[in-house]
């Protein structure tokens, strides 16, 4: 079974690459998916955060409001190595659990999305490594759709790495600009590459 890391810059279409290989019958586990389910009433992970950051970060329901929660740890470097602290190594544990469950189903193929994948050295993990990109014009268009502020884009831009080094190390590189249906071609040329496609 082939591992597929898929990463790139924040906005730069990962949701839109890995919904594809999804719909194209590939196993996609997104950690963005893990690190919520980690994060609701009852998760342990949840009570170690309040008791890091203050219930101020809770809403009125008891949830996890993750736009407070951003505004303490993004532009705090301290802060945000504390969340990630308490996160990340539950998140490394989901989804290296998921790849083992997956190569006991006899799987051609299956991909884990990280957007920290080369900042915290998971690439090791993989046999094979895909970047989304864009233009830093687009990807501020898309960010802005998400109704952030260039303050916070900003803020969240700072906590990663540029997005030309990511497309830099990876195996395989996708370009997002335009269309869907470009993105999902190239998608299409790396599985035929990697003997994955549908018709191989």
């Amino acid at each position: 079974m082939i591992t597929m890391g898929l990463t790139g810059g924040i906005g730069a279409g990962k949701s839109e690459a890995s919904e594809y290989l999804k719909r194209l019958g590939i196993p996609v586990l997104d950690t963005d998916v893990v690190a919520r389910e980690l994060v609701t009433p009852g998760q342990p992970a949840l009570d170690e955060i309040v008791a890091a950051f203050g219930s101020a970060i809770l809403d009125s329901q008891g949830l996890l409001d993750r736009s407070a929660l951003g505004q303490k740890v993004f532009g705090n470097s301290a802060a945000r190595q504390r969340l990630e602290a308490i996160l990340h190594p539950r998140i490394y544990e989901g989804w290296t659990a998921w790849i083992r469950e997956q190569s006991l189903q006899d799987q051609r193929l299956c991909a884990v999305v990280i957007p920290l994948l080369y900042e915290k050295g998971y690439d090791s993990h993989f046999q094979v490594t895909l970047a989304l990109g864009c233009t830093p014009q687009t990807q501020r268009q898309r960010l802005h759709q998400r109704q952030w502020s260039d303050r916070v884009i900003d803020q969240r831009l700072a906590a990663q790495w540029p997005m030309s080094e990511k497309l830099q190390r990876a195996d395989y590189c996708l370009w997002s600009e335009g269309q869907r249906d470009i993105l999902h071609q190239q998608i299409e040329v790396v599985l035929k590459l990697l003997g994955c496609s549908r018709s191989t």
